[in-house]
């Protein structure tokens, strides 16, 4: 079976091409149907008017030219960093500001209220900062003691 083509144009937007060749869609967008609890699972690739162009069960699943555009197409669209460790709380009380550890750097990240800090799964926290930054805690029990001692204060 032949898959669908991913390419950039000259001005860096993703071309899909049907496995057939009778399809062409410039300016295609990678959508995770699922980003915080299955982000490698469940992507759909749309057209500029929202309809599903395929359907990809597993990024891993993928050819590595394509799967490398998307994972591209992804990261520069989503900004979701994820707390490692949490180092210091200016207070206990709202709003606070937290100096913490990300994937992507340290950073200083305000909470306004505890009403900011969702949980989407189990041990899994959603913390939205003052400036309407989403911080990701994927797993609460893989922090560090201090961190999970800090964060106990605000749940």
């Amino acid at each position: 079976m032949k898959r669908f083509q991913l390419t950039r144009n000259t001005f860096g937007r993703l071309v899909f091409t049907s496995p057939d060749d009778a399809e062409v869609h410039e300016g295609v967008v990678p959508v995770r149907a699922f980003p915080i609890a299955a982000p490698d699972e469940g992507i759909a690739l749309v057209n500029k008017q929202g309809r599903e162009l395929a359907w990809i069960d597993r990024l891993a699943d993928l050819p590595a030219a394509s799967r490398i555009l998307i994972e591209e197409e992804l990261n520069s669209r989503e900004f979701l960093p994820e707390i490692r460790r949490i180092v210091h709380v200016s207070t206990f009380a709202s709003p606070s500001t937290w100096d913490v550890e990300t994937d992507r750097g340290p950073a200083k990240l305000v909470l306004k209220g505890e009403e900011d800090i969702r949980r989407v799964a189990h041990s899994t926290l959603l913390i939205a900062d003052a400036h309407g930054v989403q911080y990701l805690i994927r797993d609460i029990q893989e922090l560090d003691q201090g961190s999970r001692k800090l964060l106990d204060r605000f749940l």
